[in-house]
């Protein structure tokens, strides 16, 4: 038996306003899209926005429904959306910002399970990191260069071979 420690680095930058030009802008397409996220039961918020390769931005919001399974994270909204509408393209970063109408978020919101495995596999299939910058409604914002880091032991198709 033996012990392994899986650790990853992130930048952390103590406001939006220490982010690069290019970065803040799609941090702010992120809280742009979260104001109109439909998330009447939860109240919880949260909007994600692409940069693709092709300079393109995409945007999505968590989609709720009184069948909770039924709804969809922003994350995944904007990959699908992504995936669908400009195959092929590479996604070069993710940025995820979230708010609650009961409370202000003053910390990151990390993307949830089924987010990081269906982002995992755009960054497996694509054969390149997508960088993920995260924050809340105010505060710091953290910074990963691959989704694989926030996904340790991920499954991908390499298991399907």
């Amino acid at each position: 038996m033996r012990k392994q420690n899986i650790s990853f680095d992130l930048t952390v930058f103590d406001s939006i306003e220490e982010l690069s030009v290019d970065e803040k802008n799609l941090m702010l397409s992120a809280v742009a899209s979260r104001k109109k996220a439909y998330a009447p039961y939860s109240n919880f918020q949260v909007g994600a926005a692409l940069l693709l390769e092709n300079g393109e931005v995409i945007v999505g919001n968590n989609q709720e429904n009184a069948c909770y399974p039924a709804g969809l994270c922003a994350e995944r909204v904007a990959m699908f959306y992504a995936g669908a509408n400009f195959p092929g393209v590479v996604i070069k970063a993710v940025a995820i910002s979230a708010t609650s109408i009961n409370h202000i978020v003053d910390k990151p919101a990390a993307p949830c399970g089924n987010c990081r495995q269906s982002m995992s596999e755009y960054e497996v299939k694509q054969k390149q990191n997508i960088a993920i910058l995260m924050m809340g409604e105010i505060g710091e914002v953290l910074k990963c260069n691959a989704i694989a880091k926030i996904l340790p032991l991920a499954f991908d198709n390499s298991f399907l071979d």
